[in-house]
């Protein structure tokens, strides 16, 4: 039986855009019928090399073209409240880049908009389909790791350790008031969370900005564009966002916690780990190790699990796709998650009943009020709690 097509758009064309576009073209059932991007150049480039019919300069005419059924946000932060907003009114779905909005008061509003409207809804936390990700978190709804004591770990990046290292994200109007929390911070705290199966409820922060000034370019630069691709005169200007963040935490069952997040920790390109201490036994992952599992042991020999869907659980081996010894990465997270989205799209209400096996808007509703708490802590110098 075939597969229905959906139609879906991407506006933006930044590292994260050409992400979505490839992992739609590899799940089958998606036609992209149109990118959009302030930058035409490069959106016509890309719609020639991923042979997509209509280029957009604006992401209004996106929002307004009747063929788009599923619009995919990967533009930047300050864009994401008003382009989901416009999306939702005109019945579109909509696979958001996080965070979900710069304030909860914004991404409040789209969850409510987006259940009012009956859309699908969903932010691109993809680390979460990692198969061993799916397999951690299907160990601890077992009980295999019996009450768990303590989470902690890191979330490590280089990108920006220069003081000649720019991108938009150091600027508040675009990124938000927050830069490595809302960036790879949301990341680490839904990984946690969605393995752990509980909710980070109170939280105690010290952030920290290395270099108070950066020589800026006239350019643009990417997202891990690297200081050498634009040369010419460069300005000095404050940074007010931060570097890094120390952040400990207290989850709903009990359990303590504690971050580091740096995106100028040199050598470590994107170095997300975490580990999850229990009362029989304990797991940590390394997103640059993707397909490697420790799994410590107090009375015998630790144990690590290769990625090998013959000896994953049952109910997680279809977000394997290889045989054990053929590494899967990065690119298979963002799969994983859009198949599941366009399942529930192509469900037709059938299964809209059924919890979503992906993050929601709620979940990115959720990230935005726990990087408002992480930075009310750090201006308070206190514990405070996460608003529900």
């Amino acid at each position: 039986m075939s597969v229905e097509n959906v139609t879906a758009a991407v506006i933006g064309t930044g590292f994260i855009g050409p992400v979505h576009i490839e992992a739609l073209r590899r799940i089958g059932g998606v036609e992209i019928v149109a990118v959009g991007s302030r930058d035409l150049r490069k959106a016509k480039s890309i719609a020639d090399t991923y042979s997509i019919p209509k280029v957009y300069s604006g992401w209004k005419e996106i929002v307004r073209d009747r063929e788009v059924q599923v619009i995919h946000n990967c533009t930047p932060n300050y864009l994401h409240f008003e382009i989901n907003r416009a999306a939702i009114a005109a019945g579109k779905h909509v696979v958001s880049e996080k965070p979900l909005a710069i304030t909860s008061r914004e991404s409040s509003r789209l969850l409510k908009l987006a259940q009012q409207n009956g859309v699908v809804h969903a932010v691109n936390f993809n680390y979460r389909f990692y198969p061993l990700i799916q397999q951690a978190r299907s160990m601890i709804r077992r009980g295999e790791l019996g009450n768990i004591y303590l989470v902690h770990g890191h979330y490590l990046q280089d990108w920006l350790s220069d003081s000649d290292d720019y991108n938009w994200r150091l600027e508040p109007a675009i990124g938000g008031p927050t830069r490595a929390v809302a960036d790879i911070g949301s990341h680490w705290c839904d990984l946690v969370q969605f393995i752990t199966g509980s909710i980070i409820t109170r939280v105690c922060a010290d952030l920290v900005t290395i270099h108070k000034k950066r020589r800026k370019p006239a350019g643009f630069m990417e997202t891990f564009g690297g200081r050498g691709r634009i040369s010419g005169h460069r300005s000095r200007v404050p940074v007010t966002t931060e570097d890094a963040a120390i952040v400990m935490m207290r989850f709903d069952n009990g359990s303590r916690g504690v971050f580091t997040l740096s995106q100028v920790s040199a050598g470590r390109k994107n170095r997300e780990w975490f580990e999850i201490d229990g009362e029989k036994k304990a797991l940590a992952w390394d997103q640059e190790e993707p397909n490697r599992l420790w799994i410590g042991h107090r009375h015998r020999p630790n144990e690590i699990l290769m990625k090998d869907p013959s000896l994953l659980d049952a109910s997680v081996r279809n977000y394997a796709h290889y045989p054990g010894g053929h590494p899967e990465g990065y690119s298979e997270g963002p799969m994983n998650l859009f198949t599941n989205v366009y399942r529930r799209i192509r469900s037709r209400g059938e299964s809209r009943a059924a919890n979503p096996d992906f993050p929601t808007f709620r979940d990115g509703h959720r990230e935005v009020r726990i990087a408002e708490a992480i930075l009310r802590s750090h201006s308070l110098q206190e514990w405070v709690d996460v608003r529900p």
